[in-house]
């Protein structure tokens, strides 16, 4: 049964992202008929402004949402299972934040308010090495603090810190950088261009990949410490891998998306509920397909039908994910 259960979900999972990628081309501000956008993917020739908007728009934003969902699934699965958390998360553990802090030193700070530096390659460049700061800050702190629930304090600890600078900085900050640094805080699927997408798809798709080597390790590090141990899992050595893989994950989305908020989170759950198992064989497959197609589902949602207008994507997500969590809690009550 459970066997029969984990292949209806794998479809469901796969027959949902290729409707939801569909739709993606085809829903935007500007009606094109669903013949036109097949023929302008096949290379036929069609109006000039409608092959711009199917492939240097909504094509990359559709492979953006996908692979981003799909990566910070598995991050939020990743952390959820090593630190025995069901509220473990990559925004929880301060790295998303960190990310932001570095953006915002960018584009808020007067030093550094140069017009170069308000350029999406600097904002890309400095989310990035603020996430795998906070990664490697979290990192060492793992290696000195064995104990998995103050490493999620201390976590949160710089999260707030993050927070907190970021909060001064927008008080002292321009009008022109407070806009720039509120729109990349609310989150994108489109900023990707198909120029970046090489660099974007290969990191993701090979620590996605990388992360599937791992569901072993991560069976047996569910029975606890002791247990892995005496399976001759390296625990600390695996934390620290995983660890890293999930900064990785995390950095590469948030440099170039902004800080997506509750899919981490929400997705893993959503996955145990449909196959029913902790298994990570099945359950890292499963993770990754309803990320990807939960993604996809919250940037169809962005754009308003009919006005055109698109909404921020962290006020989607929430609404999927925060009763997810809801769910959770009130189950591990009862």
């Amino acid at each position: 049964m459970s066997q029969r259960r984990w292949i209806l979900s794998v479809a469901v999972a796969v027959i949902a992202i290729v409707v939801f990628f569909a739709l993606s081309l085809l829903h935007g501000s500007v009606d094109i008929p669903a013949r036109d956008v097949a023929g302008i993917l096949l290379g036929e020739p069609s109006p000039s402004a409608w092959e711009y908007i199917v492939v240097q728009t909504r094509l990359p934003q559709a492979i953006t949402a996908l692979l981003a969902g799909c990566a910070l699934a598995v991050s939020g699965l990743l952390l959820q299972t090593v630190f025995h958390n069901p509220l473990a998360a990559p925004d929880v553990f301060g790295v998303s934040s960190g990310a932001s802090l570095a953006v915002a030193l960018v584009t808020l700070s007067p030093v550094t308010m140069l017009p170069s530096m308000l350029s999406a390659l600097s904002s890309v460049a400095a989310a990035f090495a603020g996430a795998m700061a906070v990664t490697a800050l979290i990192w060492a702190a793992s290696r000195m603090v064995r104990n998995s629930v103050m490493v999620i304090i201390l976590g949160m600890m710089v999260g707030y810190v993050a927070s907190s600078a970021i909060t001064l900085l927008n008080f002292f900050a321009s009008e022109q950088g407070v806009k720039v640094f509120s729109v990349w805080g609310m989150g994108s699927f489109g900023g990707v261009s198909m120029d970046e997408m090489p660099l974007f798809a290969g990191l993701t798709i090979v620590a996605i990949v990388m992360s599937l080597l791992f569901a072993k390790p991560l069976n047996a590090l569910l029975m606890g410490e002791g247990y892995a141990t005496n399976l001759g899992v390296k625990v600390q050595h695996m934390r620290d891998l995983l660890l890293l893989l999930t900064g990785l994950l995390t950095a590469v989305v948030t440099a170039y998306c902004g800080p997506i908020a509750f899919l981490a989170l929400a997705v893993p759950h959503i996955a145990r509920l449909m196959i029913g198992t902790s298994d990570h064989r099945r359950l890292l497959p499963v993770t990754i397909l309803c990320g990807g197609a939960i993604a996809l589902l919250c940037n169809i949602f962005t754009t308003m039908p009919g006005s055109g207008e698109v909404l921020p994507l962290n006020a989607i997500t929430p609404l999927i994910g925060a009763p997810v969590i809801v769910y959770v809690v009130l189950g591990k009550r009862h």
